[in-house]
């Protein structure tokens, strides 16, 4: 199941926090023009290091299928960052 939702907190140094929730669909919308241009420039590299194209793209794929449930935490002093995939 490729994710649904990311949530981004943030807290700053002073103290606040900030919640951010990001739909992976609708980012994916309005970004899908960069993204077939992305998948073009990853066409080239494939063929340019003789990687096959339909291996890069199945390990893409595996790649984006195992992200739900993913936890990323950044600490430094006192600024912290916490991105969950859903």
């Amino acid at each position: 199941m490729i994710p649904q939702l990311v949530t981004v907190r943030v807290r700053r140094a002073n103290g606040r926090r900030l919640r951010l929730y990001v739909p992976v669909l609708l980012v994916l919308l309005v970004l899908s023009p960069l993204l077939l241009l992305a998948v073009a420039a990853g066409l080239v590299a494939c063929f340019i290091t003789g990687v096959r194209p339909v291996g890069a793209l199945r390990g893409a794929g595996q790649l984006l299928w195992a992200l739900p449930g993913t936890r990323f935490e950044i600490e430094q002093g006192r600024t912290a960052v916490l991105v969950s995939v859903r």
